[in-house]
């Protein structure tokens, strides 16, 4: 049996209205999760911002895992995953980074916009789409 593959041709989801901010809440609660962090953290100073640091690698063996698992590339276990615990592990990566980049600096939210500027004008040149304008396509068939 072959795991069926997401990466095929779909309908792209109707899109969604612009958010009313641009972090639509996400810095908030951001915020939220490096302060309860920082209140049961077990160690200080920098030792504390390099686990934050290295909780990304543990989060990316985990969409590793996921991405084995949906594809039952282990003949003992077979399919133990869904694309779905795929795209749920690629978010604990983004979430786990940008609380690892909130652990940097309190100006996380506006670090972040500037250099997902930067790399929009440098990928798309003059022809970068506006906030709330992106193309939602489907990723390529392989």
């Amino acid at each position: 049996m072959s795991p069926s593959f997401p990466f095929s041709p779909s309908p792209s989801p109707a899109p969604s209205p612009a958010p009313s901010s641009p972090s639509d809440g996400l810095w908030d609660r951001v915020d939220g999760l490096h302060a309860w962090l920082d209140a049961h953290r077990a160690a200080d100073g920098r030792e504390a911002l390099l686990l934050r640091v290295l909780k990304l690698s543990e989060e990316v063996g985990e969409v590793a895992e996921a991405v084995i698992g949906a594809t039952g590339q282990n003949p003992r276990k077979g399919v133990t995953h869904s694309w779905d615990d795929v795209g749920s592990e690629l978010c604990d990566v983004a979430l786990t980074a940008l609380v690892a980049l909130r652990s940097l600096t309190p100006d996380a939210g506006e670090v972040f916009t500037r250099h997902v500027a930067r790399v929009a004008a440098r990928s798309f040149g003059g022809d970068v789409p506006a906030a709330g304008q992106e193309r939602r396509a489907a990723p390529p068939s392989r």
